[in-house]
């Protein structure tokens, strides 16, 4: 018996380390492909959560969709672990050496990835290219269309829903849709929704490195841009606030017409303001500003003072003093681009709610805020300013605020600081990642505090704190992803 156990010994374990080495793979090409296949950012995801490679893991909230890029990531991360596992049973002088030797291996899993995607990378290089040239084709083929860019740290996204809204008034708008912010994200915009017949396309813009915004510019060539605002927002890669700004720029510097500037926006304010720009505020003067601006649990309501003396009165349901800002951001492009105020008007009563961004929804026992694809210092504060306005009993769901670099710390404390003037009941979600805003609640002498480990485990928690009566309101600020 004893013999036979060390005869199929190592044959079992193979079998066992293929088995958990499949599992462990399909996670980390899962958090690659969250990371949008770029090594630093799935760096950071091995930093903070490694050992998810070799336990057992929660449900994921987003899965892994089996595109082809991932497919070949997977191929060639088989053929790598299949080499370990050819190497051990075949070709290794000393059988003793498979356990420890594919032990090592399967520690290695989280890193073959990583060359599995070097492996792969001219393929999907040539690849992108191809899609990037018939992208350039189609919109060179239509000389007549309109492209605006849309880009900021906090606001691009309503802004983009908002001004595809106003503009199909009088346009055949399309937008880039979802979170479709990336140079393949607007390619693959391009190729398959852009039709002859649409006359605009507003293109938001993200970023993560300098350099990004300026290679979605070399494809579409915008003609207007909006720049929303800019603030601490992605410092993990881009590290400094400056590098935000030069980033950020990269937009307004490349357009061949107007520029829509958010002149509440100190970084923007503070730069040298382009001759080809147009201005809007709440706050400071600016060409497109407002006055009377009334905001509640109901919507606002505002009068608009444009160029030349025009003003017009505009009511909305969107939530949220900063919501009336992104209108406002909105409404200078749209009137600039020849659609009188008073139909903006008629257009601004009737926009929807901006999904997961202030989104008002009626959930049985409570109404819920949902505000989970905000996550910055701007974002939350304008979250729970708004939050402060509803009646009953206010609950906080969040996990806290991320990517912020070496400020993110001090931004999570102080949200905690905010939270604690407003709400009468925090859910963190995640023990480890909001103990900075655990910090803040404490220092302010709040304890009304409920630690969950999940989103789900949160929203039943508020069920119950709520009581369940209608004068319960939740607001979840930010949601994050399955790679953090």
């Amino acid at each position: 018996m004893r013999d036979w156990l060390l005869e199929w010994f190592p044959y079992m374990f193979t079998v066992i380390f293929a088995v958990c080495s499949v599992r462990a793979s399909l996670l980390c090409v899962h958090m690659m492909q969250l990371s949008s296949y770029q090594t630093p950012g799935y760096l950071r995801w091995l930093k903070r959560g490694w050992k998810a490679c070799y336990t057992r893991r929660r449900k994921s909230k987003k899965p892994l969709v089996y595109t082809a890029r991932a497919l070949r990531l997977i191929f060639v991360q088989f053929l790598l672990v299949s080499a370990f596992i050819l190497w051990f049973l075949l070709l290794c002088p000393e059988r003793w050496l498979t356990v420890p030797g594919l032990t090592a291996a399967y520690m290695l899993i989280p890193f073959l990835v990583i060359l599995s995607n070097w492996i792969t990378f001219p393929i999907q290089k040539a690849i992108n290219n191809g899609f990037i040239n018939d992208a350039k084709r189609i919109l060179a083929s239509m000389p007549h269309l309109a492209v605006i860019g849309v880009t900021g740290s906090y606001g691009k996204t309503s802004v983009k829903y908002i001004l595809q809204k106003l503009l199909s008034e009088k346009y055949e708008t399309l937008m880039t849709p979802e979170s479709y912010n990336t140079a393949m994200g607007v390619v693959r915009t391009v190729r398959e929704r852009l039709r002859p017949t649409h006359e605009v396309f507003v293109c938001e813009m993200g970023a993560r490195h300098i350099g990004d915004i300026r290679e979605i510019c070399e494809i579409v060539k915008p003609r207007m841009g909006v720049l929303t605002a800019i603030g601490e927002q992605h410092l993990d890669t881009f590290i400094t606030l400056d590098n935000v700004v030069k980033g950020k720029y990269e937009l307004v510097e490349s357009l061949s017409g107007t520029a829509f500037l958010n002149w509440d926006s100190e970084p923007v304010r503070q730069n040298k303001r382009p001759s080809n720009s147009v201005t809007y505020a709440l706050e400071h003067p600016a060409d497109y500003t407002v006055t009377g601006l009334s905001a509640s649990g109901k919507g606002s309501t505002f009068t608009v003072c444009a160029p030349g003396g025009k003003t017009c009165l505009f009511t909305t349901e969107l939530l949220g003093k900063h919501n009336a800002l992104n209108i406002l951001g909105a409404i200078a492009v749209a009137h600039s681009m020849g659609i009188p105020l008073q139909r903006l008007a008629a257009a601004v009563r009737g926009l929807p709610a901006v999904p997961h961004r202030l989104q008002l929804i009626r959930a049985g026992a409570y109404t819920l805020i949902d505000d989970s694809y905000n996550a910055n210092p701007h974002g939350v504060k304008a979250a729970l300013d708004t939050l402060a306005l509803f009646e009953g009993t206010k609950i906080l769901i969040t996990p806290g605020m991320v990517e912020l670099g070496a400020a993110q710390d001090d931004a999570n404390r102080e949200f905690g600081v905010q939270a604690a003037k407003v709400c009468d009941h925090v859910i963190l979600v995640g023990r480890k990642q909001t103990l900075p805003i655990a910090r803040g609640l404490e220092e302010s002498g709040f304890d009304a505090v409920t630690v969950t480990g999940t989103v789900q485990e949160a929203m039943r928690a508020a069920g119950e704190l709520g009581g369940g009566n209608g004068g319960t309101v939740v607001l979840l600020s930010n949601d994050l992803p399955d790679n953090y």
